[in-house]
């Protein structure tokens, strides 16, 4: 991936490293309620019920299928990005309202039961934000991403860890909510 710190990446169309980026909350788009109060009450208005459907019953069958290739064609149908060599885990789940805010680099590993979330449903408003998992990052089985997060090349996410913020690239996480693991007390 590029050195470029934009948010938006480099003019190659590279995924953006988390170096001098935005902050994951800087980076969502926000989207006030229509009467105020729980915005979940009004997901008819954020997507097309016939478009979530749609998703839900492709992001489905990715999660039943151990066909790297059919997860990955399918999901491509979807508006993934899917680098070269991407691997998900079985019942890992991509986001089945905006599976298009979502990239994942060469290599890149989602682990099982992982979930990558592009939007959140709040009280007041609901927000939206790309993913970006850089390449040859790894989630360990369980991972949650929230929307916005981007995880640089080479980072790792252990196990049952929720990502709220960027991981830079190189680094390992862990827990709830992710951060830096010391690797010199190993």
């Amino acid at each position: 991936m590029s050195d470029d710190a934009s948010a938006g990446g480099d003019a190659n169309g590279d995924a953006p490293t988390t170096e001098g980026a935005p902050a994951r909350y800087d980076r969502l788009e926000r989207h006030p309620t229509p009467e105020g109060g729980n915005s979940l009450r009004f997901w008819t208005d954020a997507k097309s019920p016939l478009t979530v459907a749609r998703n839900y019953a492709v992001v489905w069958l990715c999660r039943i299928s151990p066909s790297l290739r059919l997860k990955n064609r399918l999901l491509e149908a979807l508006g993934v990005t899917v680098g070269d060599g991407v691997s998900w885990g079985l019942e890992a789940t991509p986001d089945v309202f905006w599976p298009e805010r979502i990239t994942l680099g060469e290599d890149a590993i989602v682990g099982y039961d992982s979930v990558l979330l592009c939007h959140e449903f709040l009280q007041d408003e609901y927000r939206l934000g790309d993913v970006v998992v850089g390449d040859r990052a790894m989630l360990g089985a369980n991972v949650t991403v929230l929307p916005g997060v981007h995880i640089g090349d080479d980072a790792q996410v252990a196990a049952n860890s929720l990502v709220a913020d960027d991981v830079p690239a190189g680094t390992t996480v862990a827990g709830v909510p992710a951060e830096p693991v010391d690797r010199e007390r190993e």
